[in-house]
């Protein structure tokens, strides 16, 4: 699913009211109508007082059609008109006066108004900014924001949370509403998904206010957002001719002293996520413990006993996973930066991987085109350096991007996998996989769905998707607390059923 800028959204209005032959009056009419379905459906009998806080611009006439039509229904509702400009759009003074005609006089709110009531029990509306907003809401603007957040009611925002810009992070953070719930027409938001934007909403929604279905399809985008639907068909079936070494031969690099359970885990989870051959080079410590572990992975030892010193691989693999528990040792470093100019096909560089790159920059001009790095947020900082907000960072990731020729996943609650210009967006994942180990698995999942044939882009997005998706699993059975690493592993194998579950047929009415 595309994800629209603010300046794409406008122009999707105009393409549509255009080719329908409608006004904007109408389009307004049609947002607000969905607006207006989406609570009956849920309040239908419901007695509640809904409270509702518009604008003076588009969505504040969102706000004042679905007033009407909650009115109209016979809901007690009370509309605040917050007055912060001398300016309104037509559609606001059109709709204002068809709510006058419906004997419903709002309260016009300026900067010596006094904050009006609001109950924890009351539903609230805010219908103040859209996604137009271009400067910091005014002081005054600002205090009734805090007193709607102070609240403890039920806020539903109309499309956006009022005070988020779609383009920057806020001005100020205290005059962002705190939405419980966001309804936002047609397509989403970027800043639904960014750490520093993202909080200011509990969960959203789409509404299908039937935009210009061309323009939305032939329009390119910088950034998707990847769920099953988007997901599914980047799946690659196997045959039934098959054999282990048409899935590839991985190897897992990695391991020191103390820290072999890295590689156990990424080897388990490439193994599970379909590789043909599994070997882990390790330390010679780490030989016992991964050869009990995980027999089904072969282990190959370098000949230093507590780190990798002589990274001399006896076949040639598909693809090498390296970094997870390797330690930054002089020795690891120098045979790392060997290990790079021998290799050609596309890596999974992780962990200590990434470290080394950021502390020798030299070495990154010989990391294989078509690499998956997947730095958490202070790994992508030492790579790409210090960032003033998350969309300066995600320009800084695109140009990392395309200097190099790597897919940069970035791991967060959303994370984004970036290659050049264009940003993929996953929807799966929850807190509990903010674990020690998690990150390894992502690693083991991403060397074999390359060592499988997938390209590298579509493997970064296939994995991550895939890596949340086992992780929700498994916290609906166990909790994010005690959602482990090894958790994850053995839902890698749910995950994909999941995935390719036919949905059961829609049950027919009897007569």
């Amino acid at each position: 699913m595309k994800i629209f800028s603010a300046p794409q959204i406008y122009q999707a209005d105009k393409s549509t009211i255009e080719k329908q032959h409608i006004s904007s009056d109408e389009l307004m009419e049609r947002a607000a109508n969905k607006l207006f379905e989406w609570i009956h459906s849920r309040l239908r009998g419901t007695q509640v007082t809904i409270k509702l806080f518009c604008g003076i611009g588009n969505n504040g006439g969102d706000g004042l059609v679905l007033a009407r039509l909650l009115q109209e229904h016979g809901y007690s509702i009370q509309v605040f008109v917050v007055n912060y400009s001398d300016k309104r759009s037509k559609d606001f003074l059109l709709n204002l006066e068809r709510l006058k005609e419906s004997k419903v006089w709002p309260d016009f709110l300026n900067k010596d108004s006094d904050l009006p009531e609001i109950s924890p029990n009351d539903i609230l509306v805010d219908a103040i900014f859209g996604i137009g907003l271009n400067r910091t809401p005014d002081d005054w603007v600002g205090h009734l924001i805090e007193h709607i957040n102070n609240s403890r009611a039920f806020v539903l925002s109309v499309d956006i949370p009022s005070g988020l810009p779609m383009d920057r992070t806020p001005w100020k953070e205290q005059h962002v509403v705190q939405s419980s719930y966001v309804l936002s027409f047609q397509v989403p938001k970027l800043v639904f998904f960014l750490p520093e934007t993202g909080v200011y909403l509990n969960q959203w929604e789409l509404l299908d206010i039937g935009l210009d279905a061309s323009y939305l399809e032939d329009t390119e985008t910088d950034y998707e957002l990847f769920g099953r639907q988007e997901v599914l068909p980047l799946y690659q079936p196997r045959f039934k001719f098959s054999h282990k070494g048409n899935y590839g031969h991985a190897a897992i690099v990695g391991g020191s002293y103390g820290k072999i359970g890295a590689v156990q885990l990424a080897s388990d989870a490439c193994l599970n996520v379909g590789a043909g051959l599994v070997t882990a080079f390790v330390p010679t410590c780490g030989y016992d413990s991964l050869q009990t572990a995980v027999p089904e992975v072969m282990v190959v030892t370098d000949r230093h006993h507590k780190i990798l010193s002589d990274i001399s691989l006896p076949f040639k693999p598909t693809v090498i996973g390296f970094g997870m528990g390797a330690g930054k040792d002089s020795i690891t470093v120098e045979a790392f930066g060997k290990l790079l100019k021998e290799t050609h096909a596309p890596m999974v560089i992780d962990a200590d991987g990434l470290n080394m790159l950021a502390e020798h920059p030299e070495m990154l001009g010989d990391v294989p085109a078509l690499s998956i790095l997947t730095p958490h947020p202070k790994e992508l900082e030492r790579l790409i350096g210090k960032w003033k907000n998350d969309f300066h960072k995600l320009e800084k990731a695109k140009a990392f991007s395309s200097k190099y020729d790597v897919v940069v996943v970035i791991k967060g609650a959303h994370t984004i996998s970036i290659y050049k210009d264009k940003g993929y967006v996953n929807t799966t994942g929850n807190p509990g996989m903010a674990t020690a180990g998690s990150g390894d698995v992502l690693s083991g999942i991403l060397t074999g769905l390359l060592a499988q044939g997938y390209p590298s882009l579509h493997a970064a997005i296939f994995g991550v998707y895939l890596h949340g998706l086992a992780g929700d699993i498994g916290a609906s059975k166990n909790g994010y607390e005690a959602l482990k690493a090894s958790l994850i592993v053995k839902n890698i194998g749910n995950a994909f059923l999941e995935l390719l579950r036919q949905p059961e047929p829609e049950r027919q009415e009897e007569a």
